[in-house]
């Protein structure tokens, strides 16, 4: 009869022990979706400004349509991506673009006294921070759900239950990653 007790508190504990993996997993892949609604966030902020950016810079540069079109371009692209892979890998390019829009702006110095303009590289600085932000935010919970997926025994109750790798957030461009040249 002992061992009947025994072997019911052992189930009993097992189960215990697989409801509270199971309910950790679910908190933790909330809080990754959390973490890319929020970055999501962010990114459409910027998404609304661009197109203010870039019609105030028009004014100033008319001849210089082929950068203020990739902008667009790089816009619209991450605006469209369907997946979370897709989404960063358009985020990259968005970034880099903006890159070539800000140093194409350094060409026009009544643009950069602007008013305007400064305003709204300032709210677009402010905002490319806060994207920073929630990337690192992003990683750091995707790199906390990912370890306990992977870590034994929890490995045994996310594969039972399906819970995939979630994707980091990285930089996938070349450039990005060299260093900037600056000049005087």
């Amino acid at each position: 009869m002992i061992g009947l007790y025994v072997l019911i508190g052992i189930v009993v504990i097992v189960a215990f022990y697989a409801i509270a993996q199971y309910n950790g997993f679910v908190k933790l892949r909330n809080l990754v979706e959390e973490a890319f609604s929020t970055m999501d966030v962010y990114l459409k902020k910027r998404y609304d400004l661009i197109p203010n950016l870039v019609e105030t810079v028009k004014g100033y540069a008319a001849h210089e349509s082929e950068t203020l079109e990739g902008v667009i371009a790089a816009r619209n692209a991450a605006g469209h991506a369907s997946t979370p892979e897709a989404r960063m890998q358009a985020e990259g390019d968005l970034s880099q673009v903006m890159g070539r829009l800000f140093a194409l702006t350094e060409s026009y110095p009544d643009l950069k006294a602007n008013t305007n303009f400064m305003d709204l590289q300032g709210q677009l600085k402010t905002i490319e921070t806060e994207i920073a932000q929630s990337r690192k935010y992003y990683n750091g919970t995707v790199r906390q759900y990912n370890t306990k997926r992977e870590s034994f025994p929890s490995n045994i109750i996310a594969g039972m239950f399906n819970f995939t790798a979630k994707p980091l957030y990285e930089v996938t461009n070349v450039e990005e990653r060299e260093n900037v040249k600056v000049q005087f």
